[in-house]
């Protein structure tokens, strides 16, 4: 699909995982990117579309706590202001209005929790909004990697920076590119959400 590879091309540049350096979205039929001010935004532009009988997640960069334990409910654990969602449930089995871990990307209700990279991967839905947390920074003219940031158990696993580099990058990767009709972004950091507006423009553009 020519749209589709019009956006992976954009965001593997922006990544730094294709020669060539950031450019500006110019912009296409087929597909709609674009920038929400905040989490909130986002939300409500997207939920709308399940309602027209298309598929649409928010999932997020590994930067905020999980927490864990078995409950018959998730906790609020992705905080961005006043806003706050649970991730996806990492259980096997369904919680009320909840779907498995293997079902969020695909079942109804996973709109309600924020996915991550291991949720996400492998799957596509028609919109995508996606949230980039702290790990990933516009700093000096460039995308950096704050590692610290990051709380991917993963992390604990790379034992050095260009492995938590190449970690971070590719999470990203895999979040930007799931949306098969239009992905919504918002950064975390004012710095690199100004970056981004940049890059994108401001605004959410018009979904349908």
């Amino acid at each position: 699909m020519r749209h589709r590879s019009l956006c992976e091309e954009w965001v593997l540049r922006l990544l730094g995982l294709a020669p060539g350096g950031p450019v500006p979205w110019s912009g296409d039929d087929g597909f709609s990117l674009s920038m929400a001010a905040s989490p909130a935004e986002m939300e409500q532009a997207l939920r709308p579309t399940l309602e027209q009988g298309y598929t649409a997640r928010l999932s997020a960069g590994y930067c905020w706590p999980w927490s864990k334990k078995e409950k018959d409910r998730l906790e609020n654990d992705v905080r961005v202001g006043d806003w706050e969602r649970p991730w996806n449930s990492h259980l096997d089995r369904w919680l009320p209005g909840v779907p498995p871990s293997a079902l969020w990307a695909t079942e109804e209700g996973g709109f309600d929790q924020v996915g991550c990279v291991y949720t996400a991967q492998g799957f596509e839905y028609d919109w995508s909004g996606v949230i980039l947390g702290p790990d990933l920074l516009f700093r000096h003219g460039h995308l950096v990697i704050d590692r610290a940031a990051n709380r991917d158990p993963a992390m604990k696993k790379t034992a050095t920076d260009e492995e938590a580099e190449a970690l971070i990058r590719n999470t990203y990767k895999v979040l930007l590119t799931r949306g098969m009709r239009g992905t919504i972004l918002y950064s975390t950091d004012p710095e690199t959400q100004e970056y981004l507006v940049s890059l994108v423009g401001g605004g959410i553009a018009k979904i349908s």
